[in-house]
């Protein structure tokens, strides 16, 4: 017996016969018996029956004695049981593979648990990421397609994607009461600043941006995620999606500031424009970053506090900030000081000053919006 012949006996698993089958063909050879070979194994002559009769397998212990036995490794045996046992396992249910297909790009239970798909066979939770994506076929899927079809959302992570689209749907189910109206908007911001001294005024967000022709809603980020906003167009109507997934009266304004100036802009008619990661690097002015996003977010620092402001209060203040002078610049401002505290982190990198002052605002902006997350399901026709 060779470790050549082994191998190419294991090689083919279908019809494979049992190890003692091998082991028979070796005492023949041998011209031993199975007493023979029980005793130079130290064992019953009944296990060395056993194993021949194919009615129990090869263990370790017993592969490296039968090496030891017929002067071959070990491995020969244990593959030899290995190719036996794969040979007379049931062949997998075609579903496992669909499933895994799909579970291995979006996050298929978290998307069930939340409502946005049903548990049901494999064919027809297939039909429900098909209609969920609004793609003519599982193939048309981004991100399961063949690896060399290309997507429009080959930057955008499976997860991403997924949120978008759940934003998409409730978005469509959205009356519009008000035509968009750039104007319009623009005059908001000063209602809208007006909100920004007291956390539960957050709740008088989706009303004014309803009035300027803005389909507002909130829906909770997906686990890797890392969305805090998007921006993107039906038609001629933007339509200004928000996670809240960082629960701090700082970040609620940033993002809602950096997501108005987008539609502004006119950002996202043609692609929609997806923000993760809207704090440090990503939430500066400048770096290496698209000059809409630069723009956008220009905009949402000027919005919470004046360059000019936080310009003058670092020179003065530099290097020791109290909670007092925060505090005075906020009510100056007329804004909340976790605003002022929040804008202060980003221009210094210091993400652990004045973390007392922000304060939760989640509660008070899912108040009159339309939400999608935190136990709640937004109503929408699959």
């Amino acid at each position: 017996m060779t470790k050549t012949e082994g191998n190419q006996m294991i090689d083919n698993i279908t019809d494979v016969p049992p190890p003692g089958y091998f082991i028979r063909e070796e005492l023949l050879a041998r011209d031993w018996s199975q007493r023979d070979l029980a005793y130079v194994l130290g064992v019953p002559e009944q296990a060395v029956n056993l194993i021949i009769s194919g009615k129990r397998g090869i263990t370790a212990d017993m592969a490296k004695a039968l090496a030891g036995a017929f002067d071959v490794p070990p491995e020969f045996f244990a593959n030899l049981q290995k190719a036996y046992d794969l040979s007379q396992a049931r062949d997998p249910d075609p579903n496992v593979v669909r499933k895994a297909r799909l579970q291995s790009q979006y996050p298929i239970r978290e998307m069930i648990k939340r409502g946005w798909l049903t548990d049901a066979n494999v064919t027809l939770l297939e039909a429900q990421v098909v209609k969920f994506f609004d793609a003519p076929s599982l193939d048309d899927v981004p991100h399961l397609a063949h690896a060399a079809k290309k997507s429009a959302y080959d930057d955008v992570t499976p997860a991403q994607l997924a949120w978008l689209y759940r934003a998409r749907q409730i978005a469509k189910e959205m009356p519009l009461k008000h035509q968009y109206s750039e104007k319009a908007l623009r005059e908001a911001l000063n209602k809208l600043r007006g909100l920004m001294f007291d956390p539960e005024e957050a709740r008088h967000v989706p009303r004014i941006l309803a009035e300027v022709g803005i389909r507002y809603i909130i829906v909770e980020t997906l686990p890797t995620a890392k969305i805090d906003g998007a921006c993107f167009w039906l038609g001629k109507a933007p339509v200004i999606g928000m996670s809240l997934r960082y629960d701090r009266i700082d970040n609620y304004w940033f993002v809602l500031r950096h997501e108005i100036e987008h539609v502004l802009q006119s950002h996202g008619r043609t692609k929609e424009i997806i923000d993760t990661e809207l704090e440090g690097e990503k939430a500066s002015p400048d770096g290496n970053i698209p000059v809409e996003e630069r723009i956008a977010n220009a905009a949402a620092s000027e919005f919470c506090v004046p360059t000019h402001e936080m310009d003058s209060f670092i020179k003065r203040k530099n290097p020791f900030f109290s909670d007092r002078d925060v505090l005075g610049l906020a009510k100056r401002l007329q804004v909340h000081p976790g605003i002022v505290a929040g804008q202060l982190r980003r221009r210094l990198d210091k993400w652990s000053i004045f973390s007392k002052m922000l304060v939760r605002v989640r509660s008070h902006a899912l108040s009159g919006a339309v939400v999608d997350g935190w136990g709640q399901i937004a109503p929408v026709t699959l």
